[in-house]
This record gives C-alpha cells, structure tokens and sequence, in this order.
C-alpha cells in the first residue's frame, strides 16, 4: 500500500509541540543550519531563541506540522519588544540562571557568548527600531525550505499582529546567513540602519500586506 500524502499545515502552537520546537531551533540556529556541534547543551538556543516566545506570546506562536503532527518549522515573535524585555528580565532568567549563571568575564567560548546573550536582554532594544515595536523568529528545517512554507508562516504572523493593531515588525539577523537575507527580500523586508550593529543585520516591514 502506497503511503499516505500528508499535507504540511500551519496551526497554533501548543504546549505539546514545546520539544519539537526545541529541535528545529537547534538544527537551525548556526546560520540555518545545525548548531550541536557548536552548542552541545540542546536546551540552551532554544532557552533564549524560541521556548520564552512561546511562554510570553503564545498566541503569536505558529508552527508548521507536516501533516502527521510533528512540528518541521515555527515563526515567533511578540507584540511588543520593550514588554518582552522587561518579562524576561524579571520572570525567564531567573527560570535559568540556575543552569546558565553568567560568565564573570568575557565570553571564551560560543556557549559563553550565548549565555552572556540570555543575561543581557536589553540588546534587544535598540533606539532604531522603535517604529518597528514586535519582532520575530522564523526557522524552517532544510528539507521544508524553499516550498513557500516560510512565507505562509510569515503572512500568518503579520495578519495576528496586524489584527493587534501592531504597525511594523523587524528582526536581527547574522549577516553571513546569506539565504535568510535573500528570503527576507523577497517577503518585503528592507534594512533598517543600525549603528554599532555588529555582526548582526536589522531588516524591518510593515504589518500590512497591502
């Protein structure tokens, strides 16, 4: 018997989906493609990059099920970044500071670096992007990309903020993630000036998709 034709689908993040989600963001999250080799503590990029999105905002939580239930990509965000921060600051590090205290001098290795990221949210706010109050995280496995599933995710997201009255969205990239540039292109992303942006690359839309 020929096996079934399962259809990708977008739905609502849920609870259940938490450990699924860990996992793609750990596969994606060295320059979209696998960071274990680089960070071999699976929970620490999902700790900053995903589970506080789905703890704060999880209405704006969307995931990609491939039709069986199991979760191949997700896009994240929040309304409100200045909110995020400060809900981070005050409730998500200390969830974590138990299992990632703060480095007490420079950063010596890229765990380090990523540790030292979860203490400092307020990096997240850069005066540049006020016009532009939510942000987003958006990760696909390699096999799903380039099948218009990220741009699904994307419209998906734009429409809950747009609904919320949220004019603009940005988010920060790695530079040397050239794919992801060549995506946010073409999903009408433009750069947003940054000063002293250091290795990351500010890209900001509307919410509209008129």
């Amino acid at each position: 018997m020929p096996p079934l034709d399962h259809t990708p689908l977008i739905r609502p993040y849920r609870p259940t989906d938490r450990d699924a989600v860990a996992d793609v963001c750990v596969r994606t999250a060295h320059l979209g493609g696998d960071s274990r080799a680089i960070h071999p503590d699976l929970r620490l990029m999902p700790s900053i990059f995903a589970e506080p999105y789905c703890h704060f905002d999880p209405g704006l939580a969307f995931v990609l099920d491939d039709g069986t239930g199991r979760v191949v990509g997700y896009i994240l965000g929040t309304a409100d970044t200045e909110r995020f921060v400060a809900d981070f600051r005050q409730s998500w590090i200390p969830r974590l500071a138990g299992r990632y205290p703060e480095p007490a001098g420079p950063p010596r290795t890229p765990t380090e670096e990523m540790i030292r990221l979860l203490h400092h949210p307020e990096r997240m706010l850069v005066p540049e992007l006020a016009g532009h109050p939510a942000h987003l995280h958006i990760d696909l496995l390699p096999g799903r990309q380039g099948r218009g599933h990220g741009r699904r995710l994307l419209h998906t997201f734009l429409d809950a903020l747009h609904a919320r009255g949220v004019p603009a969205v940005h988010l920060g990239m790695v530079t040397a993630n050239t794919p992801a540039r060549a995506f946010y292109d073409r999903v009408g992303f433009h750069e947003i000036p940054v000063a002293d942006a250091g290795p990351l690359t500010y890209l900001g839309r509307a919410t509209s998709r008129e």
